[in-house]
């Protein structure tokens, strides 16, 4: 069994709590559903926002999911000109027989500009 990473990004339509924590749980479940994980095999998550988004920590999603045992940590992406605005990030580490070729990213929302971005030599 091997640690592997899943990511995801959303954008969210404005800063208020609610919309954060709104936006951190359509994206866990959709990367949860996506890859068929199971809490007890997640290892962390890393959550990030753009700096425009400052009213809420996402991690209080998975709190509020159920998820009370798993390492979480919330963090700021860096300010680069041109970058996509309000953007939430996730880095899912979990415990799985699964290959990095299997694992399915998701993007949601005007965040699916970053597949394209991700797949850059």
């Amino acid at each position: 069994m091997a640690c592997r990473g899943i990511r995801g990004a959303i954008t969210v339509p404005e800063n208020t709590g609610e919309a954060i924590i709104a936006a951190s749980k359509e994206l866990l479940w959709k990367m949860i559903e996506a890859n068929e994980v199971k809490a007890d095999e997640v290892a962390c998550i890393f959550f990030t926002t753009t700096c425009d988004l400052n009213a809420a920590f996402p991690a209080v999603a998975a709190r509020q999911l159920g998820w009370g045992q798993v390492p979480l940590l919330c963090g700021h992406e860096m300010d680069v000109p041109g970058g996509l605005v309000r953007c939430l990030r996730i880095l899912l580490l979990f415990n799985t027989d699964k290959k990095n070729e299997d694992i399915v990213h998701v993007y949601l929302g005007g965040a699916e500009v970053l597949k394209a971005e991700d797949r850059k030599p």
